[in-house]
């Protein structure tokens, strides 16, 4: 499996990640892959329902959202985040196999940031999750300054 590129300290990198995700082999391929980043939090749902309630309760920075799962669809729990959380710091990633689809579309407008295709890709996972959590980083680091 790839490794973050060295001109990456991923080790400075903070935050937490949630991955609601009902296949148990996609958790443990997100759970190997964050490993690499060894001060980021990975919380795991294994259905939607689990998912919205984890997070509510643990406000993550990154939310790696299946789309299609058998207890609710992306769609839905995208709907009910996007009534609850009103942080707009919260980056939901919908991970879907599918390029397009109405259901992905209409989550976007709900306020999904992106989406990653299944099979998951180490280095799209790598690179996204830096450059999301440096982007927050950066953003409450000029938050403090102008405090």
């Amino acid at each position: 499996m790839a490794q973050p590129e060295p001109d990456a300290p991923v080790e400075d990198l903070r935050g937490t990640v949630l991955c609601i995700e009902d296949d148990p082999v996609n958790r443990m391929l997100v759970e190997a892959m964050l490993s690499a980043f060894p001060a980021v939090t990975l919380r795991l749902a294994v259905n939607g329902r689990d998912g919205i309630r984890a997070a509510l309760e643990a406000m993550p920075d990154v939310i790696l959202l299946d789309m299609n799962m058998p207890d609710m669809r992306g769609l839905d729990v995208v709907r009910v985040l996007s009534d609850r959380i009103t942080d707009s710091a919260c980056h939901v990633i919908l991970l879907t196999a599918e390029r397009f689809s109405i259901d992905l579309a209409k989550a976007m407008s709900l306020g999904a940031r992106e989406h990653w295709e299944k099979p998951l890709c180490a280095d799209t996972v790598y690179g996204g999750l830096c450059r999301i959590l440096r982007s927050q980083q950066d953003e409450s680091t000029v938050g403090a300054l102008n405090a």
